[in-house]
């Protein structure tokens, strides 16, 4: 007898087996798929345990449960002492309850420089044939005698909860700009994947360097070839990887994470066909430009939460994602006193593929109000036989089967007797994963190679998908978007709308099957939101700077270099700025009008790119004083040039400041500022828009300014500096629409 032929005899015996069996039991009806049984959250998901959880990493324990893990901070308010990697579990990825930290004071890894109050921060947590791989950064070590010598380190534990045991050195070294200079490049938020031949790949690096990708040894604890850059400095940090359809996608947060009530920290996205990039942003903008591109996909909308950042992603049992971070209450940003910790709680929201890129909430963002919640457990009640797990009923249209696999097993769908069913199969032998559709006289086999250095002993997720015509299986070392085989068929006519059993089956001897749950896969996805950016020009409250200046305008600190000609506002930047309490920068401003409305303009500035021009800008302004408004520009942040939309307020005696990041701008790029009243509390909501070509706008996050503000809204020009070049912005209109 052949080996395939043996392999198809013993799956249908042993189904023949388990099916029997089942049909022997009561019958449990299956829980409904509609939501009205899914569960609901309210945002802080740490809040039962933990005030503060920041640069959250969340897997799911091969024992059924989920985990979270956060930097290194006291948990609650007052608390003072810091948790070195507290760790949390949940069911449902909604309710947590801490189990533990990774590390004590004593336990620390032996080359963290303890003298020097070394923390161990961002980490990311992997399973990898049976052990699970905790990797952080080290922000002091014994490396070199230099302070601030960062590195990344790399534990290994039996289960998610530990206990940990450091690997005894660093993963990725203290990296020194030049040699003996004793300043390091910032090697930071450390996160790892698995390519689809199983090598592994980790990603680090943040603003002061760049973010990296290298090649790991198969234990994960030594880089064994050259780092490729795959973002630029000076914008990106916090690297995250999954794989979607034929991309890899880089998400990574940019922005200040922790400038407390003006934090507008967020996340970006591009994608590559190639895990060492080049990453491309929606537009095609690369993330390694000095323009540098990255698509929005998480910031603020001017509900409670900003600076949302630093991601992770969980999948639920029916295949929906979930982007998992942290952010910031605007009405509570410390943790304890101002300006000391921000108080950066772990958010969880639903996150869509749309169009080939994520989506959260339909582009809404950070939810503050109930939400329905992931399904984490089945929705089709299963029953554990002699030979594995099986529906107690007969399932009918689309089915999603999970469960953890170890040796010769199988998950099936549509099992009606052993000449049909649809199956997939792990065959460590052949080091394949199979896909097999059997109807009586056909059958449909499709395989795909899993990588040889994968050990099939240990537990792995794997996943049988059956939906339409169609049917897709994939195993992975842990569901986190980085499978190590996929394969998918076309089912033969009968199975398409046939009805059938789901499961998971032993096919060896020492083969395992756990967490095995059925459920009604995730399809489509939330309506996206449609912004109602006004579009009715107002030429009383717009200027097409011909000739001369229009009516309405008045000058904050004129500045006589602003001049009109050809058309064109030309502004050279001033060596001034708004920022501050020195308030030295000019600005251009008319009155604000009533209700809602957006101001735009066209501007071109001479920043050049690659050098540094640190930090002339030009571009809107949205105006309550000198000390409150809002600041939309193309500026020159180091060799980056960006789109940050600024915020400055009085908070506790001082002035805070913070930005947040919308599209790239190029040699020409058009400005947009939207505003509303929130009915609920009479705020204005100002939202930043970015264009490169005038037509394609890319949408930013939302300030807010005070109830009752007498807004004035116009153009700058500043921040320029004794040493760089001096640029001149040209502003060819600034427009009003009602």
């Amino acid at each position: 007898m052949t080996a395939d032929r043996q392999t198809r005899w013993a799956a249908t015996a042993v189904l023949a087996t388990c099916v029997g069996l089942v049909l022997a039991t009561l019958a449990v009806p299956s829980a409904p798929a509609g939501a009205a049984d899914r569960p609901t959250y309210v945002n802080p998901v740490s809040k039962g345990f933990a005030d503060t959880f920041a640069d959250p990493a969340v897997v799911r324990g091969k024992d059924g449960w989920w985990y979270s893990y956060g930097t290194s901070d006291p948990l609650r308010e007052g608390e003072k002492t810091a948790h070195r990697i507290p760790i949390a579990r949940s069911r449902d990825l909604a309710s947590w309850q801490h189990v533990g930290d990774a590390f004590t004071e004593a336990s620390m890894p032996t080359w963290a420089a303890k003298a020097d109050g070394a923390s161990v921060w961002a980490p990311d947590v992997r399973y990898v044939d049976g052990q699970w791989r905790m990797y952080y950064v080290v922000t002091q070590t014994t490396v070199t005698a230099a302070k601030d010598d960062n590195a990344i380190g790399m534990a290994t534990a039996p289960s998610p909860a530990g206990p940990w045991t450091d690997s005894g050195a660093p993963v990725v070294g203290p990296r020194e700009r030049t040699p003996g200079s004793n300043d390091f490049l910032w090697t930071f938020d450390p996160s790892v994947v698995t390519d689809r031949d199983g090598s592994q790949w980790i990603f680090y690096g943040s603003y002061n360097g760049g973010v990296f990708v290298a090649p790991l040894d198969n234990a994960g604890r030594t880089v064994t070839g050259a780092a490729t850059m795959v973002a630029v400095d000076n914008k990106f940090e916090g690297a995250y990887v999954v794989r979607h359809g034929g991309h890899w996608y880089l998400f990574a947060s940019t922005a200040n994470c922790c400038a407390g009530p003006t934090t507008g920290y967020s996340v970006q996205v591009g994608r590559s066909t190639d895990l060492r990039g080049p990453y491309l942003d929606r537009q095609g903008q690369p993330l390694l430009s000095s323009r540098a591109g990255g698509t929005p996909v998480l910031y603020q909308n001017g509900n409670r939460w900003i600076g949302a950042g630093h991601n992770a992603i969980a999948r639920d049992v029916t295949g929906r994602d979930w982007i998992v971070y942290h952010a910031i209450d605007r009405a509570d940003p410390f943790l304890d006193e101002p300006y000391g910790i921000n108080e950066r709680p772990m958010l969880l929201d639903r996150l869509d593929w749309v169009g080939g890129w994520p989506v959260v909430r339909g582009d809404r963002g950070p939810s503050a109000g109930r939400q329905p919640g992931p399904r984490t457990a089945g929705s089709v009640a299963v029953r554990s036989t002699p030979t594995g797990v099986a529906t107690t009923r007969p399932v009918q249209g689309p089915v999603r089967v999970e469960g953890d696999l170890a040796g010769r097993a199988a998950l099936v769908a549509r099992w009606t007797g052993s000449a049909r069913s649809v199956r997939a199969v792990v065959r460590p032998a052949a080091h394949e994963l199979r896909l097999v559709a059997e109807t009586p006289g056909r059958t449909v086999v499709r395989r795909a190679p899993i990588p040889a250095r994968v050990d099939l002993s240990e537990l792995h997720s794997a996943v049988l998908q059956v939906r339409g015509g169609r049917a897709v299986a994939e195993l992975s070392h842990a569901r986190l978007g980085d499978p190590l085989a996929t394969v998918a068929v076309r089912l033969p006519a009968r199975l398409r709308g046939a009805e059938g059993r789901a499961g998971a089956l032993r096919l060896g001897p020492v083969a395992q099957v756990r967490n095995v749950t059925v459920a009604r896969p995730a399809r489509g996805h939330l309506p996206l939101v449609t912004d109602l950016v006004p579009t009715t020009l107002d030429p009383a409250a717009s200027d097409e700077f011909e000739g001369a200046l229009g009516a309405g305008w008045s000058w904050v600190r004129q500045d006589p270099a602003a001049t009109v000609s050809a058309g064109a506002l030309a502004w050279p930047t001033q060596r001034a700025d708004l920022v501050g309490t020195g308030n030295t920068a000019g600005l251009l401003l008319r009155d604000a009008p009533d209700g809602s409305w957006a101001v735009e303009t066209k501007l071109s500035i001479d920043l050049g790119v690659e050098t540094v021009r640190n930090y002339q800008q030009a571009g809107l302004v949205v105006y309550a004083g000198d000390d409150l408004f809002t600041r939309l520009s193309h500026v020159a942040i180091w060799n980056t040039r960006q789109v940050e939309f600024g915020k400055e307020m009085p908070y506790a005696d001082r002035l805070s400041y913070g930005g947040t990041i919308v599209g790239p701008p190029a040699d020409t790029t058009w400005l947009r500022i939207t505003h509303r009243v929130d009915p609920a509390n009479g705020e204005h909501e100002l939202r930043a828009w970015s264009s490169r070509d005038g037509s394609t706008w890319v949408r930013g996050g939302v300030w807010t300014l005070p109830a009752g503000a007498d807004l004035r809204v116009g153009l700058v020009s500043h921040g320029a500096n004794d040493t760089d070049p001096q640029a001149t912005a040209r502003f060819d209109w600034f427009r009003t629409y009602r």
